[in-house]
């Protein structure tokens, strides 16, 4: 999945700004108009062609007014992510870095790499355990205290077993996000750290210049 915007790059940082709401959706040759309202994110900077990430999906604002802002989404794009197509579907919000701004999550594309299913969500008392099944084709780029992104929230591996991990969120992250509705058998979005993607390339580019 492709961020098009007026820039080549846009990256986040998995610090989530804002708890929005999918206000309108509107079918768009097979994909979707979404009109998604917004509480604390200031829109006050935000130009058409700008970008913001939605539930972790990098998408490309065509429209905004002082409360709310208007994205286009491909059938594409929602065949293969989850929590755009639902009105009032709450919505973890970040507007794309600046380079002033600073890293308080990870490096995070916005391209989400595939859908995770929860499996347990426990109250810890002082956290939260949550712990997700991932698809096969990630396990190899999910390691203990690696990064993850899920929903768009940037978060530390605790355990990993085969394709599943668990992550602690603080009270904080619970507040301040949509992960407080999860439970087992919700889909949520997964972007892996870009890092382990890179060394995985370079690791097969040496490998076919030792052939």
């Amino acid at each position: 999945m492709i961020c098009a915007s007026r820039r080549k790059w846009k990256m986040f940082s998995g610090i989530i700004a804002d708890i929005g709401s999918i206000k309108q959706a509107t079918d768009r040759d097979g994909g979707l108009r979404l009109e998604i309202a917004v509480s604390a994110l200031d829109l006050g900077d935000i130009q058409t062609g700008d970008s913001i990430a939605v539930n972790g999906i990098c998408l490309t604002v065509i429209g905004h007014t002082a409360d709310s802002f208007t994205v286009d989404v491909s059938r594409e794009t929602l065949n293969c992510t989850e929590g755009l197509e639902a009105i009032g579907e709450p919505v973890n919000l970040e507007k794309a870095l600046r380079l002033s701004d600073r890293l308080g999550g990870h490096l995070v594309s916005g391209h989400i790499d595939g859908m995770g299913e929860v499996t347990g969500f426990a109250d810890l008392g002082e956290s939260w355990r949550l712990e997700v099944s991932a698809p096969r084709t990630l396990a190899k780029y999910i390691a203990i205290k690696g990064s993850i992104t899920i929903n768009g929230v940037s978060l530390t591996i605790n355990q990993v077993s085969g394709n599943k991990f668990s992550v602690n969120l603080i009270p904080h992250t619970v507040r301040m996000t949509n992960l407080k509705h999860l439970h087992a058998g919700s889909r949520v979005n997964l972007e892996v750290d870009m890092i382990a993607r890179y060394v995985e390339r370079l690791m097969y580019t040496q490998k076919e210049q030792v052939k």
